[in-house]
């Protein structure tokens, strides 16, 4: 048998890359259609580690608008929903707006999705109304699909020079529309509020 010359090596190499092209631009998209059937209502517990702590209670609703497009995060304390992210694809690239309780709008995109360990890890991008560069802010997300019915949401927490992460643990307790709307406000002091 005759060893493949320059030319065979070429189109080997391009078919290769082809592939690894496909797989990583459909990353976004798999483990978004992943995150839709987050679409419901979830309870847990919440705990900040490093410069600040505390526990408490933390439940969540999720649901689709946009005709599917967008997935919207809607997490609420014992006096109302605190804070709301929206997931989304921008072309092949997950992405996540996170409207915070520190009265500022970080953008995240995805840096590492493992869709086969449900592991999406997101990055800051950019962020509105921040009032200085040393306001409290969320400059990271590790959102960890453990199973249908239990997931983590840990945000990465910065502000006056401190790191903090808090983690949050949910857990499915039923199923409801998933288009459907959420009513909110209120303020909390558990999320996003100066360490």
């Amino acid at each position: 048998m005759r060893a493949p010359g320059k030319l065979g090596l070429a189109i080997l190499g391009s078919f290769a890359l082809i592939s690894v092209g496909r797989s990583e631009d459909n990353s976004g998209a798999t483990i978004f259609s992943r995150l839709k059937s987050l679409a419901g209502d979830w309870k847990g517990t919440f705990e900040w580690s490093g410069a600040r702590t505390g526990t408490g209670a933390m439940n969540a609703s999720y649901y689709l608008t946009g005709y599917g497009s967008a997935l919207v995060e809607n997490l609420i304390a014992e006096d109302g929903p605190v804070m709301t992210s929206v997931y989304h694809l921008d072309g092949s690239d997950l992405r996540m707006t996170h409207y915070c309780g520190a009265q500022n709008q970080p953008r995240l995109k995805a840096e590492r999705v493992d869709s086969a360990h449900g592991a999406i890890d997101f990055g800051f991008v950019d962020i509105t109304n921040l009032k200085s560069a040393d306001a409290p802010h969320v400059h990271g997300l590790e959102l960890r699909l453990i199973d249908s019915d239990h997931i983590t949401v840990t945000f990465l927490f910065q502000g006056g020079g401190k790191e903090s992460r808090e983690r949050i643990a949910l857990d499915r307790v039923g199923t409801s529309s998933s288009e459907k709307g959420s009513g909110g406000g209120g303020q909390s002091a558990f999320h996003c509020s100066p360490l």
